[in-house]
């Protein structure tokens, strides 16, 4: 049967509340905090390994506790902004991302460092989910709401051409610690204007917060994704079989308490929606695909090709610049076409684009990979924002905070699935490479590490240890690349098919 979008009532779309494009802006510095932490880490990442010394386990912790921990609370944090409000939660969480940047800037060892970024996802899943219910309440007429919904998008992509060029700036200057605390003056800004600017929304019949639930997500999230995590990088074991089945069951009884509470945490009867869980499922696929081989990225092109900080960061550009123009034009191209053909149109783009990265080597010219940069740009940019809108256009707005909540989930949940799956990848393959006699074990945990210990080698010494951890970092972002292609295009063809007869409403 066709599935279509739940009709915009007429009183939603005769209602255009004042100052909705101001309250915006806010709701945008929002998403540039969270954007701007995400691609910083990527750039740092050299620098923290050099100053900290951690073990290639704590490195991938280090990248992906923060979508772990983020994870597993957002669809209780989406809940909660629906109970208590939505400007109140992103207030609190905005004050205490900041906080918590601080204590990321200033980290002393590993284990203090996978402690801040867990707490900075404590922090931060409570911003995406307010800011995105908090448009669906702010723009009643879907033609507004379309563009709202692509501002929103195109400024989480700045973010991402934002963050490694003013972090790029940054390292070469000062301490690795000044990426994150770039995150204090826009907090600050969001807060003092925040509070004048946007209106408060929730529920106005919200039931209880659900703590059961709230802890059965949360553990239930997290030991399953740290299940695959383990299982990519150590293989299979009996210790991680027990974690992973702990998860299963927790999730399995939030589920069923869903089912059974007369006010649930997360509305399950939402994923009857065809084209609400079909947005979601390409949500996480496509993140999936693509998180595992970013975070690698950056690493490439500063310790294989030797570009300076803010040079990498210059060199990511064209994916913001395809993301920001994809994004803004993705709901008129939507209505002009069909939802599932720029969807499936956009993921496909993107298989294609990592598919062509499957090539590089140490040597590869730039204009290979910033044309891939900007085709994956602009195909992410056309999947998630028109994902974004067929999500909040779906709901009632009195759920627009679980429901913003669970697209969310969805990304994060991508995003640390493919840090562990493809980073295991790399990390696999890399830990194979013949070195000199005499290298230090270290050398085989990251492309990092071995840049240090070579640094601390004869000079014919180092150069065979480089050369060789080189090709081999090199190798294993091939074959990520090429198993990220692969998710991306299974996608686009179920996308194809799920999203069939999806339409985004023209007016009430």
């Amino acid at each position: 049967m066709t599935s279509t979008l739940q009709p915009t009532t007429t009183t939603e779309a005769v209602t255009k509340r004042p100052g909705r494009w101001l309250a915006l802006s806010v709701l945008v510095l929002a998403v540039l905090l969270v954007a701007v932490d995400a691609t910083v880490l990527g750039l740092a990442t050299p620098y923290i390994s050099e100053d900290l010394n951690p073990t290639g386990s704590q490195l991938l912790w280090i990248g992906d506790v923060y979508s772990f921990v983020i994870a597993g609370l957002l669809v209780s944090m989406g809940s909660l902004g629906d109970r208590i409000g939505r400007k109140r939660i992103l207030l609190i969480g905005a004050t205490a991302f900041g906080a918590i940047s601080v204590l990321n800037a200033y980290a002393t060892t590993p284990e203090l460092m996978i402690l801040a970024r867990a707490l900075l996802g404590v922090a931060g899943a409570t911003l995406m989910p307010a800011t995105l219910a908090l448009i669906r309440n702010l723009f009643h007429d879907p033609r507004e709401r379309s563009l709202a919904v692509g501002i929103w998008g195109a400024t989480a992509s700045a973010g991402t051409a934002i963050g490694p060029i003013a972090g790029g700036f940054l390292l070469e200057h000062f301490w690795w610690g000044s990426v994150f605390l770039i995150n204090l003056p826009v907090m600050a800004v969001l807060v003092l204007v925040g509070i004048r600017l946007l209106p408060e929304s929730k529920n106005p019949n919200p039931g209880p917060w659900d703590l059961i639930s709230v802890a059965l997500s949360l553990v239930g999230m997290i030991a399953v994704v740290y299940a695959v995590k383990e299982t990519a990088t150590h293989g299979f074991g009996w210790e991680i079989l027990g974690v992973g089945a702990l998860g299963a069951a927790a999730l399995y009884w939030f589920v069923h308490r869903q089912l059974t509470l007369p006010t649930p945490l997360l509305d399950m009867r939402l994923f009857r929606n065809r084209g609400f869980s079909a947005a979601v499922l390409a949500d996480l696929l496509t993140i999936l695909g693509l998180s595992g081989l970013v975070f690698f990225l950056s690493q490439y092109l500063q310790l294989v090709q030797g570009r300076r900080p803010l040079e990498a960061g210059l060199a990511e550009l064209p994916a913001a610049v395809g993301a920001v123009a994809a994004g803004l034009v993705a709901g008129w191209a939507a209505r002009r076409w069909s939802v599932r053909a720029v969807v499936s149109g956009g993921l496909a783009a993107v298989g294609v684009a990592l598919a062509s990265l499957t090539v590089i080597d140490q040597s590869t010219g730039y204009p290979l990979l910033g044309t891939a940069l900007l085709v994956v740009g602009i195909g992410a940019g056309f999947s998630f924002t028109v994902t974004a809108d067929v999500i909040l256009s779906s709901v009632p707005k009195e759920q627009a905070g679980s429901a913003s909540a669970v697209s969310e989930t969805a990304y994060e949940l991508g995003a640390a699935l493919g840090i562990a799956i493809l980073g295991s990848i790399v990390t696999g393959v890399y830990r194979g490479f013949a070195a000199p006699a005499g290298t230090p074990e270290d050398a085989h945990e990251s492309l990092g590490g071995a840049v240090e210990a070579a640094a601390k080698l004869p000079s014919d010494q180092a150069q065979a240890l480089l050369t060789s951890a080189r090709e081999s970092f090199v190798d294993g972002l091939t074959i990520a690349a090429g198993a990220g292609a692969a998710v991306l295009l299974a996608t686009a063809i179920a996308a194809w098919f799920l999203l069939r007869g999806q339409r985004l409403d023209n007016a009430a």
